[in-house]
């Protein structure tokens, strides 16, 4: 299948250089103009996704070469871009920066590469004036193969400053696409993990992406910039499709005992009698927590499990005192449990249904945050007590891919399964492995980390399913036979 869905990269020579603005404001003003517009971030970052998704009226989605393949970039792409009009896609960290000791691995030069899109360079100008030239000719020569097809100025200080940039520029042979003048009025708060997401502060988020767009749409040449998109080569692949990698791939086998662990509980809470079951009778309701405290997820995670059989329902642990009725399975990505502790623990009606579904044996799925959730305690506050492991926040940051390989069998793998993730937390879990860990990391150093109980798989890692979408089949079937 070919395809030409118009598109463009936003790329920087490092972070910090307003990426997040340049294209989260492309994306608002592009849709401001009536275009739906599809929006993607390159890496496993899911807080500018948020940003995006409020940009555009649509679900922000990553493209991570190193967590799903350099041969799932192009399909998933045209996944999220169905039916669009144009795509941006924003780059992680300096354009030609990847994996550590990967090459070019998971680098916005090497997905641009593979969507055979034109990049944009956003260049901070703030402190420089005719060095401008050799950096973005730097950029421009440094791989053929990298199409840069225009250069958007930002922070820039005063009419003569753009006039000194403009000049220097001219010998590159690359176009001025845009000149940014500072705003303070588009910048996003920070925190220990980055932006804070859009679902915490969701007035002033609107009020700053309507910022950001009235900013790009005042100084960029949006004309320019789409017909750049258009210039894009086409794709000779098909879109991705969750129900065709599922009907495509092996059935998962039965979720096996891990020896030494406990054995699964029975089907039911002892304290409210029997499982309630979905209408059609198979049990295979998922709960997926959501709010403030947990928004790092990807949304093929959830079009998985809803391609596998399951009820996808989405609760908040910040203000649902109960699991959805009829929960069978329970999903809980990453987030800043850290940030709302306090309100967590309050919860203790929840807490204690959370803690009464795992001791089921009901699969439970929980990553980072969800680990964090899972523990006795968090920062001396008491969470839901299902694993036997404290957690307490940390002045160090663990921040990088992981190759892992599953180590006990459970409810998403059996021991064996690789799989590539990414950890990026603050925080400590004491211990840091289960009798049964979850799995053991390949690189860039090698121990096991995480938990598997009963029907529960909580760890550091995050994952995408994409790359191995057996992982949501074998867990919806794992609600249907606990």
């Amino acid at each position: 299948m070919t395809s030409a869905v118009p598109r463009l990269v936003v790329a920087a020579p490092s972070s910090g250089s307003g990426k997040t603005t340049v294209a989260t404001g492309l994306m608002a003003a592009l849709a401001g103009r009536g275009l739906a517009v599809s929006p993607h971030k390159v890496g496993p970052d899911y807080i500018d996704p948020g940003y995006h998704a409020l940009a555009t009226g649509r679900v922000g989605r990553n493209l991570d070469a190193y967590l799903c393949g350099p041969e799932l970039v192009g399909p998933l792409f045209l996944h999220g871009a169905r039916g669009c009009d144009i795509a941006v896609v924003e780059g992680v960290m300096g354009l030609y920066d990847g994996a550590a000791g990967e090459g070019e691995l998971a680098s916005t030069a090497q997905v641009a590469k593979l969507l055979r899109a034109p990049v944009v360079l956003v260049v901070d100008a703030s402190s420089q004036s005719r060095s401008v030239a050799a950096l973005v000719h730097g950029f421009v020569s440094w791989d053929p193969e990298v199409r840069v097809g225009g250069v958007i100025l930002n922070k820039v200080g005063s009419d003569r400053h753009e006039a000194l940039l403009r000049e220097a520029l001219d010998s590159v042979g690359v176009p001025v696409l845009g000149v940014l003048r500072r705003a303070p009025q588009v910048d996003v708060p920070s925190r220990h993990l980055g932006l804070v997401p859009v679902a915490e502060r969701r007035g002033a988020a609107v009020d700053a992406v309507a910022a950001m767009a009235a900013q790009v749409s005042d100084g960029c040449d949006l004309e320019a910039l789409a017909g750049l998109a258009r210039s894009a080569g086409a794709l000779e692949c098909a879109a991705w499709d969750a129900g065709e990698v599922l009907r495509s791939s092996p059935p998962p086998p039965l979720p096996v005992p891990t020896p030494g662990a406990a054995a699964p509980g029975p089907p039911h809470s002892a304290l409210n009698g029997p499982l309630p079951r979905t209408p059609d009778g198979v049990g295979r309701r998922v709960a997926v927590a959501g709010g403030a405290a947990f928004t790092f997820s990807y949304a093929e995670h959830t079009e998985l499990l809803a391609a596998a059989g399951a009820e996808v329902v989405v609760f908040d642990p910040l203000r649902d005192e109960e699991l959805p009725e009829g929960t069978t399975g329970l999903v809980v990505g990453g987030g800043f449990p850290e940030v709302y502790a306090s309100e967590l623990s309050a919860n203790e009606p929840l807490r204690k249904a959370v803690a009464e579904l795992a001791l089921s044996g009901a699969p439970v799925a929980a990553e980072c945050a969800g680990l964090l959730y899972l523990c006795r305690e968090l920062d001396g506050l008491p969470m839901c007590g299902v694993l036997d492991a404290t957690a307490r926040m940390s002045e160090r940051l663990t921040l990088g891919y992981r190759d892992a390989v599953a180590v006990s069998d459970s409810a998403l793998a059996t021991a064996g399964t690789r799989m590539r993730g990414h950890e990026f937390h603050r925080t400590v879990v004491e211990p840091g492995a289960g009798a049964a860990p979850a799995w053991g990391m390949r690189a860039p150093e090698r121990r096991v980390e995480g938990f598997v109980e009963r029907g529960v798989h909580a760890s550091y890692l995050h994952t995408h399913w994409a790359s191995e979408p057996g992982v949501a089949r074998r867990f919806v079937e794992r609600c249907r036979t606990s």
